[in-house]
């Protein structure tokens, strides 16, 4: 299971115990946000494109949304979120638990401006029904990101 091995993957920090697990889902913004008593924009949720045959993620606020024309600029090419059926395969995680801790090797994490007004921010944890709270500087550490960028729109 791939909350099991981001447990593992946190273990390396003495972390892992911060993991939250709910009985209810966690699986959308909107129901990581009841699940944890927060604003909705404080869900970093983690989706899955794919570049030149190779997955990447994008970390953003739960209340941005990928800006297609800032996308293309930045990848030089159209924005194509992996197919459901192929994110696990591809990234590790299962879909409504993709999270950037723990991925499988060559996938890039990035991580967009929109998080950057939080002190703190609520990525999944590898199922969908488990979260995180980190500062940013834990989830630059904790993601291995590759880069800030600046991807999406609507949350200004």
């Amino acid at each position: 299971m791939a909350i099991e091995d981001v447990k593992r993957y946190f273990q390396q920090w003495g972390v892992e115990d911060r993991i939250q697990e709910f009985d209810v889902s966690s699986a959308t913004v909107e129901q990581a946000a009841v699940a944890l008593h927060c604003e909705g924009k404080r869900i970093a949720k983690t989706l899955s494109f794919l570049v030149e045959g190779k997955a990447i993620l994008i970390v953003a606020a739960g209340d941005a949304r990928i800006d297609n024309q800032k996308y293309k600029a930045y990848f030089h090419t159209k924005a194509a979120m992996l197919p459901p059926a192929d994110v696990f395969e591809l990234v590790g995680h299962p879909v409504g638990g993709v999270c950037p801790f723990g991925v499988r090797d060559g996938v890039d994490v990035y991580l967009d401006a929109s998080l950057k007004r939080f002190q703190t921010v609520f990525p999944a944890c590898g199922s969908s029904n488990s979260a995180i709270e980190l500062t940013l500087p834990e989830l630059e550490k904790y993601s291995h990101y590759r880069a800030w960028v600046d991807l999406c729109k609507g949350w200004e």
